[in-house]
């Protein structure tokens, strides 16, 4: 059984989408990052970086005592291990997914999700900045759509944990101030993704946690006002 430390934010996704491809049994149990749940001890123990999604796999492959994993881009790549699906069958295939997998969680991921701070959430905006994550956005969108135009999968001709890892920074493209129609080899992958049983019902476990009204301020003062003494102290 994996126990999934979840919140339905685009890297939690990341990892539903998988479980729901592969049939894994697992079972949810949701870290409200508006009210601060990430920072109490129990998770703070499986994730030192106070950050979803983090799991813990209680029936490892090989046996013996149940594993913790954080970084939701390890935990695909675990998961790829575990399953020994999405990840390629061979050296060349595996290397590409993990190439996209680790370029989604070191620019796709950090430049969108800078952009939709200073876009939707900074108490102030700032011009420069906006301009600076909206544009870094494009232009990984236009890396992307370019990926896309020689390959049907973001890593070739197989689908992997680097779609799973890429779709759900895509979702919320008008948030990040994007159209999707200037790139139709990404919208075309786009499409196809969203229309899988597997990431429709992902994304179907998101409002069972998640309303409209979970980004208050005082949400925003916690997800965004965090220091050191935030984890050294629990």
């Amino acid at each position: 059984m994996i126990e999934l430390h979840y919140w339905p934010t685009p890297n939690g996704h990341k990892i539903t989408i998988f479980l729901e491809e592969t049939g894994l049994p697992y079972k949810i149990t949701p870290v409200n990052i508006g009210t601060g749940e990430q920072f109490k001890a129990e998770f703070l123990a499986i994730s030192p970086n106070n950050r979803m999604p983090a799991m813990v796999d209680h029936d490892p492959k090989g046996g013996g005592a149940p594993i913790s994993v954080f970084e939701s881009g390890a935990i695909l790549v675990y998961l790829a291990e575990k399953t020994g699906q999405f990840i390629g069958t061979d050296l060349r295939s595996r290397t590409k997914a993990l190439e996209w997998l680790f370029w989604q969680m070191g620019g796709l991921g950090p430049m969108a999700g800078q952009n939709g701070h200073f876009n939707n959430y900074a108490p102030e905006k700032i011009p420069y900045a906006q301009e600076r994550y909206t544009k870094e956005t494009n232009r990984l969108y236009g890396v992307l759509d370019k990926q896309l135009s020689g390959n049907e999968w973001v890593a070739g001709s197989a689908y992997s944990i680097a779609d799973m890892a890429s779709y759900p920074w895509i979702v919320p493209y008008e948030r990040h101030h994007q159209k999707i129609e200037d790139f139709p080899h990404l919208k075309r992958w786009f499409d196809v993704m969203a229309k899988r049983p597997a990431v429709v019902a992902a994304y179907a476990k998101g409002p069972l946690y998640r309303s409209d009204n979970t980004m208050t301020e005082e949400a925003k003062k916690i997800l965004f006002g965090q220091t050191a003494a935030s984890v050294q102290a629990r």
